[in-house]
């Protein structure tokens, strides 16, 4: 059981990403992720876009499917040069035709080719089944469990941690699973509320919280965080890390 100042820690982080969550909601919401008409497509797309801006996939993708290339059966028998030419818009394009063949290759050998079936594996034999995979990291595993898979999950990106390292609720040198934890043990444990939250974040990062000229006067967190400005979490929430955090491969 926790103490009294830690679970008051845990409602006041609650509180904080419960706020978030309705601001961004309103300003931007709702957003209706992933882009995808299949979970297999949801799965290419969440391995293409490592490394790259979503138009660049959405290229790739567009091409798979005017070539009705998009199955599990014609990723696995397509040759890999031909693969990593439909998919050069994605860059890296030669790694990612691997990647996408070794994924395919862990459908068919595990679930016999059937995103239904993966579909029914517990959520987190799941991930550690993903992170085998040659390319697949923890971004992208959990992406394919959340958007793909429908289950409940928090994907943590570069907007997530740039977000949270500049209104001090992290420390800059969090690891993946640490921030995931703070999501996860604060938030109800619900698809909706995953997909949309990610969703949102990735739009703040984009329109409002760039890397290099954030546009913090208009950021509709401003009023929220605030407040809690040097509330580090890392220093008082009391996550216990139970696991190995994998190494990242993506």
């Amino acid at each position: 059981m926790c103490s009294p100042a830690l679970e008051a820690v845990g409602s006041r982080m609650e509180k904080i990403l419960l706020e978030i969550y309705d601001s961004l909601y309103k300003a931007f919401g709702p957003l209706h992720w992933w882009p995808g008409e299949t979970p297999f497509e949801v799965s290419i797309g969440a391995i293409l876009t490592q490394n790259t801006a979503w138009t660049n996939v959405e290229k790739a993708i567009n091409r798979l499917e005017e070539h009705n290339l998009l199955s599990p059966e014609c990723i696995r028998d397509i040759d890999i040069n031909l693969l990593g030419e439909m998919i050069r818009s994605s860059g890296y394009y030669n790694q990612k035709a691997k990647k996408l063949k070794a994924f395919v290759d862990f459908l068919f050998l595990q679930y016999e080719g059937s995103m239904e079936l993966m579909k029914e594996t517990e959520m987190w034999t799941l991930r550690h089944e993903l992170l085998q995979v040659n390319g697949i990291g923890m971004e992208t595993a959990d992406s394919i469990i959340l958007y793909a898979c429908y289950k409940p999950i928090f994907v943590v990106d570069a907007y997530t941690r740039r977000f949270l390292s500049r209104h001090k609720l992290i420390e800059e040198d969090a690891g993946y699973t640490h921030i995931q934890k703070l999501f996860m043990n604060n938030l109800p444990s619900d698809v909706a509320i995953y997909n949309e939250y990610h969703a949102l974040i990735v739009q703040l990062g984009k329109e409002l919280c760039s890397k290099t000229l954030p546009r913090c006067n208009i950021c509709p967190l401003f009023v929220v965080i605030t407040p809690f400005m040097g509330f580090f979490l890392a220093e008082t929430i009391g996550v216990e890390e139970t696991e190995t955090e994998p190494v990242e491969v993506e």
